[in-house]
């Protein structure tokens, strides 16, 4: 039992003939599952350009002189008191005539009564400032005042005339004014791909950013765009029948995940219960206890692996199902399941190539290396984050890379890799040259610390686990169980001459 229990496969059929059922499973969930989402894939790249190209659409629409490439992280900047009205008014009036500018199926968002939701202005600023940079005085209340108004495209003809107060901007306590509103759309081009069309919530907000009071006010446009199921629909043709067909497939592979989930688990439970035979015969056999590290060859990790990949994979089948029939619209979640069930399928497939002694020994070789390189890793991350920080608040003024911390980690770890480098050096503003020769000692020393010794030192862990394994490989093959004949003991002779050799546990 014990040497039938550590063969392949294809050795429990050439000595039992038993198919190996769980094999087969294994090879039709992976053809299933990525078939499942790749077609998840494409239908999602369509709601993905579908929100990109109304998002490009919306900007283009309200904002005016708008370039079509966003500056940073703002998409317009205006520098006068008349752009900023030209620009506020300019998303009034193209919000009022929306439906005779827009070329896309968009219309103004309602309530549950069938009214219009109007549109909503809101500015923010101090309560009181008084600033003079002639005599460099000020007198200012920090406190933040709030007025709102709303803006009804039925009354687009009277709202300047009705407001006009509201307009008189005081840009001294400005701080902020924001614009929301509401537009629905639906998502047509799903039709193609013979799927059911989304409908669509933009809840879209232009803010006009004075924070800083430079002389130079940002408008940002950002859109919230969430789909829902539409309330009356009618198609004819082929979509609605190839929901159906998927809907089917999607079935199919929710049993196939169920049936290797019940595979996996009737495995765990043999091998549970072989151990528990094994203990007790070499206990009264031979007075000793099994190691642990000969316990935890008979907990097989893979099938838990496999078993979290089935649970995934049913979880996010069923949300692609509530999806295609539109009970559900919520995407993310379902390609995070998906995403990650497909990628624990795939990390399975080395279980059985480790049948193989030369793709054993790789698959060894990370297994005996792991902990030493993830205490490697803790140690040069000490040293990662100590620069991470270095460069944030000494660069961060003077170069785009090193703005925040996650730019700077980011930038970092392109460096550790060889990346951009030149570009890097190249973009540092040298205004002050003490911030300058400051930037050259701390890159040089970054790029010559991790690219030249703590890279070199992480090959060089894998490297060793590689030849040790190899060494044990080697000295396997020669003796051939040999070694422990001498023993005349039963059960080791079975577990020697087994052809699967672990080189670190040492079966």
């Amino acid at each position: 039992d014990l040497k039938y229990y550590f063969m392949s496969p294809c050795e429990k059929y050439r000595a039992r003939r038993h198919i190996p059922w769980k094999l087969v499973v294994q090879i039709l969930k992976i053809v299933m599952i990525t078939t499942q989402l790749i077609l998840f894939g494409l239908s999602n790249q369509l709601v993905v350009s579908y929100k990109e190209e109304n998002m490009m659409a919306l900007k283009n629409l309200f904002l005016k002189d708008y370039s079509g490439v966003d500056e940073d992280d703002y998409s317009v900047a205006v520098y006068t008191q008349q752009r900023v009205y030209d620009s506020l008014f300019y998303v009034l009036d193209q919000y009022s005539q929306l439906g005779r500018l827009s070329v896309g199926p968009l219309s103004y968002g309602e309530d549950e009564h069938g009214d219009v939701l109007p549109l909503i202005i809101c500015k923010q600023y101090y309560k009181r400032s008084s600033v003079e940079p002639s005599n460099e005085a000020y007198d200012i209340d920090a406190q933040l005042e709030t007025v709102c108004m709303s803006h009804d495209p039925k009354t687009a003809n009277q709202w300047k005339t009705q407001n006009s107060s509201f307009f008189d901007l005081d840009f001294y306590r400005l701080v902020d004014m924001k614009i929301t509103f509401q537009l629905n759309g639906i998502n047509l081009q799903t039709v193609r791909s013979r799927e059911l069309p989304d409908c669509y919530s933009f809840y879209i907000t232009i803010t006009f950013d004075n924070q800083c009071h430079s002389g130079k006010v940002k408008i940002f446009l950002d859109i919230d765009a969430q789909s829902c199921p539409c309330q009356d629909w009618k198609i004819s043709g082929t979509a609605q029948k190839n929901t159906h067909y998927l809907l089917v497939f999607d079935s199919f592979v929710i049993a196939v995940c169920l049936t290797s989930a019940v595979l996996c688990s009737r495995s765990i439970v043999l091998a549970v219960r072989l151990l528990q035979r094994f203990s007790r015969f070499f206990h009264e056999n031979y007075s000793r206890k099994v190691g642990e590290d000969d316990q935890n060859e008979f907990l097989n990790g893979w099938y838990v692996l496999v078993i979290v990949s089935d649970l995934l994979a049913i979880i996010g089948s069923i949300l692609k199902m509530e999806i295609q029939a539109k009970s559900l619209t919520n995407y993310d979640v379902c390609s995070i399941f998906l995403g990650t069930s497909t990628l624990l399928v795939w990390v399975g497939v080395i279980r059985y190539l480790g049948y193989f002694q030369k793709y054993n020994v790789l698959i060894l070789t990370m297994k005996a290396a792991f902990p030493k390189v993830l205490r490697f890793c803790c140690c040069a991350g000490m040293i990662y984050l100590g620069y991470t920080f270095c460069g944030w608040i000494v660069l961060g003024p003077y170069h785009e890379k090193f703005e925040g911390l996650s730019r700077v980690a980011e930038c970092l770890f392109s460096l550790l890799n060889g990346d951009d480098m030149f570009t890097t050096f190249a973009q540092l503003k040298d205004k002050n040259t003490l911030v300058w020769l400051f930037s050259r000692a701390y890159l040089y020393s970054f790029i010559s610390l991790f690219v030249y010794m703590v890279l070199s030192l992480f090959i060089a862990l894998i490297t060793d686990a590689y030849e040790t394994i190899k060494k044990y490989f080697t000295l396997l093959s020669s003796q051939q169980c040999n070694c422990l004949q001498d023993l005349n003991l039963p059960i080791y002779s079975v577990l020697c001459c087994c052809q699967r050799y672990d080189g670190v546990t040492g079966l």
